[in-house]
């Protein structure tokens, strides 16, 4: 099921650093995320809702800028 609040996602388990595109358009990275978050948060009923309860305000973070988004999420 989509989710209304974001985009798409991506995870690099070399620097366990999730990626979160937002519907919105704005790009963030949530850094020292476990692995086993991001395949739960993906196989979510509810990836917004899992995402404000287990990851944002949680992990360290910072927004991506527009150019720096790498080409596999754009």
């Amino acid at each position: 099921m989509p989710s209304t609040v974001i985009l798409r996602s991506s995870y690099n388990a070399e620097t366990r650093t999730l990626t979160i595109t937002f519907v919105s358009g704005l790009v963030y990275d949530y850094k020292n995320v476990p692995e086993e978050t991001y395949k739960a948060m993906i196989t979510s009923g509810a990836k917004g809702i899992y995402f404000n309860k287990y990851i944002k305000g949680k992990y360290e973070w910072e927004k991506v800028e527009a150019n720096k988004v790498k080409s596999e999420d754009k």
